[in-house]
């Protein structure tokens, strides 16, 4: 998969994953239809995120050269901190959703709320690093352990590029 890929799933997930008003206005506007949206909505990310862990994977397989013993081996722990992640790409997508419907009307006291949530998430995918870090160790080579973080670290921080250039700084809500 190419980057051009990559950024499109990525831009697609943000449009979704932050416009949810949108999509509801988009629908029709009352309660039920906007529940209704919403759903349909949830179900989109949930597919682009699969569709991007699908991707992340494949990625990852073509520039990680194992041997058949180290992808025996390494595949097994790679899904398992995959599993770890998506639990925290889940606070991620409930934070930008969050933010989201309450744009335009964001106090003080959830800005700080906000900002806080996003450096609980940041300081989880580092204690989850770390504590892969030595269970990958223990079945890759250093050099093959540090790529994978490597790429796994620049596909996050590719994704994070583009979160942050689709979300709104919050005084941009004017008030």
């Amino acid at each position: 998969m190419n980057k051009k890929a990559l950024g499109a799933l990525v831009v697609a997930l943000i449009c979704l994953a932050i416009c949810p008003n949108v999509v509801a206005q988009a629908t029709g506007s009352p309660a039920a239809t906007a529940q209704s949206g919403q759903a349909s909505l949830d179900q989109d990310i949930q597919l682009l995120r699969k569709d991007l862990a699908s991707d992340k994977k494949q990625l990852i397989a073509s520039n990680l050269v194992l041997t058949d013993t180290e992808a025996t081996n390494f595949w097994p722990i790679y899904d398992q901190y995959q599993a770890e992640y998506k639990k925290i790409g889940d606070a991620k997508v409930a934070l930008i959703k969050d933010y989201a419907q309450n744009w335009g009307s964001v106090s003080n006291e959830q800005a700080l709320g906000y900002w806080q949530r996003s450096q609980d998430i940041e300081q989880s995918v580092l204690q989850l690093r770390q504590k892969y870090g030595p269970i990958v160790g223990k079945v890759l080579p250093g050099k093959k352990a540090v790529t994978f973080f490597q790429m796994d670290r620049r596909i996050a921080l590719l994704l994070d590029l583009q979160l942050a250039a689709e979300i709104p700084l919050v005084q941009e809500q004017g008030h």
